[in-house]
């Protein structure tokens, strides 16, 4: 497969990804600022953008719809839904020769819904149910990929974009709620509490599969547990750190190649620090620098996929 199709199926993946991942974080923040609790809207919405990656330009101004509206519209902040929405569909026009025609037509119609001339008004009329159908749309793209795609290298791209976007902003997402709830001495059982680790697991579709695991009694150690150590829930890291490690070994296999030892390594570090832990001894070290070198090793396997499988010269490629 040519670099540059590989590449752009790797981030129509992640950037369809991230806008899901935004969406969520938007509806359930907004959900959060309707409770009377001593945590004030800006301290919510701060909270966001940094789970979010630090977004600047979207500083708070009291006016939660107009915010909210800039974050989903706003086609020139690369953190608004809107600007990977048509990141996704310019990466799949570049390879629509390689995609199906109804990839291509879900991803469009998702394109023209945000960019329709009452997508603002129908925005402002019910918010909820306009977040909601973008999800709606990003999970019909996601199954009709699955369903009516060869599962060759360029599914095997999709999949390492998706839990690669995945395992990094769930991790982000820890790292900020962590001083919060996962320190022992801020956790209590108020009612505030237990919203906050609601809000949590909604921010990764989680709260009934938690509930399905550990029943309704939420504890912070055991949330921390499930979206990092579960090995069958897709949103967990674990499961995103195995996803991403069986789809570089498809696509090295695939190509005839094994893959470089220098990401084998980065992967298998990773997968170890996930797979031969248990959550005491992660709470019982520095539980943010865990989480922070989950985010790092993420970063450097973006990196390395860059350098082998993208800006590769002619002598790395025949290294390995």
């Amino acid at each position: 497969m040519l670099a540059r199709v590989g590449d752009s199926l790797y981030w129509m993946s992640r950037y369809l990804e991230r806008a899901e991942n935004t969406v969520r974080q938007l509806d359930v923040t907004m959900g959060l600022m309707l409770d009377t609790s001593d945590t004030s809207a800006e301290t919510r919405w701060r909270r966001m953008m940094t789970a979010l990656g630090k977004v600047s330009g979207m500083e708070w101004n009291g006016d939660m719809d107009a915010m909210a509206s800039r974050l989903v519209f706003d086609s020139l902040n690369p953190a608004s839904v809107t600007f990977c929405v048509n990141g996704a569909r310019e990466n799949a026009r570049q390879v629509r020769e390689e995609i199906s025609s109804e990839q291509w037509q879900r991803l469009n119609r998702l394109y023209h819904q945000m960019h329709s001339p009452h997508a603002q008004a129908q925005f402002r009329t019910s918010i909820n149910d306009f977040l909601a159908s973008i999800i709606d749309g990003i999970h019909l793209f996601k199954g009709v990929s699955d369903t009516t795609m060869i599962h060759g290298q360029g599914w095997q791209f999709i999949r390492l974009g998706r839990y690669l976007e995945r395992a990094y902003a769930t991790a982000t997402l820890l790292e900020v709620y962590q001083p919060e709830l996962f320190e022992e001495q801020e956790v209590d059982n108020s009612g505030y509490h237990y919203l906050e680790l609601v809000g949590l697991l909604r921010c990764c579709t989680s709260f009934e599969a938690y509930c399905q695991v550990y029943t309704a009694d939420l504890s912070p150690a055991r949330i921390l547990e499930f979206l990092l150590l579960n090995r069958d829930f897709p949103h967990a890291i674990r499961y995103c750190v195995d996803g991403i490690r069986h789809a570089i070994e498809s696509i090295q296999r695939t190509g005839g190649r094994r893959p470089p030892d220098e990401l084998t390594a980065v992967i298998g570090r990773l997968h170890a620090m996930l797979g031969y832990t248990n959550i005491g001894e992660i709470l019982g070290g520095d539980t943010a620098a865990f989480l922070h070198n989950i985010r790092e090793q993420s970063m450097r396997v973006h990196e390395l996929i860059y350098r082998y499988y993208v800006h590769y010269s002619i002598q790395s490629a025949l290294a390995v």
